[in-house]
């Protein structure tokens, strides 16, 4: 089947709700090709364009990818800086179609060591899009799903320290309430590309029940054909969430 005939398949009552995607292999991809890494990595730049293409075909309401993870900052200062101007230069240029396709984008993770103006002109160039009602994509950058969890416990610590919070309250509701993905449902669906079978890392607490799928494509190889398929094995799954 093409792709029109996958995306008429597919169950709209039964779709998930939201998506998250660890977008792996652009530098494989780029060294086959005796190219750089960055080579790679805008290449994989486009094949986000084309999954939330797909997204907003078949209605999907939450989208997070995997872009820049907290422990990225061990790799080559030149990469991470061509990483960083290359998301930059992504969003401007596609910010006005994503618009025009009501997708709402925001960062996810922390802000810790990111300069300030360049953290400013990314949102600047965002904010067109945050009253959107349609697809909402997060983009995780400078995120690390421990580092999420801690920085939840500081917060809750802090405000139980001050009387704000009696201990035994806490529960699974409120630190959920502390995360950064706060405002959005759990992932129902994770995907991973490159043929790595692990989480490195990524919403480590909000895929405690998702269904995982994965392909040995590399990211910039993957399609909307791929996008289409994984939601086709997902409905066809039998999610019982540790019930019988």
């Amino acid at each position: 089947m093409d792709y029109k005939e996958m995306l008429a398949s597919i169950d709209k009552s039964r779709v998930p709700q939201h998506i998250a995607i660890i977008m792996d292999g652009n530098g494989r991809w780029a060294k086959k090709r005796l190219k750089n890494r960055l080579f790679g990595h805008r290449a994989g730049a486009q094949t986000i364009r084309e999954v939330v293409e797909c997204g907003v075909d078949f209605g999907l309401k939450y989208l997070t990818v995997y872009a820049f993870s907290a422990e990225n900052w061990n790799r080559p200062e030149a990469e991470i800086k061509g990483l960083f101007k290359l998301l930059l230069e992504f969003l401007k240029k596609e910010i006005d179609e994503i618009h025009a396709n009501n997708v709402c984008v925001k960062l996810l993770g922390s802000e810790e060591r990111l300069d300030p103006a360049y953290l400013a002109s990314i949102n600047n160039t965002l904010k067109l899009t945050w009253n959107n009602t349609g697809l909402q994509l997060r983009i995780a950058f400078n995120y690390g799903g421990r580092q999420d969890i801690v920085q939840a416990v500081k917060k809750i610590s802090q405000k139980s320290i001050s009387g704000e919070i009696d201990p035994e309250s806490i529960n699974q509701e409120l630190i959920e309430s502390y995360l950064y993905t706060r405002d959005m449902p759990d992932p129902d669906l994770l995907i991973r590309t490159s043929g790595e079978l692990r989480i490195s890392n990524f919403l480590i607490w909000q895929i405690a029940y998702a269904e995982m799928w994965f392909t040995d494509k590399l990211w910039p190889d993957f399609t909307r054909v791929d996008m289409v398929q994984a939601v086709l094995d997902f409905q066809n799954r039998n999610r019982r969430f540790g019930a019988l």
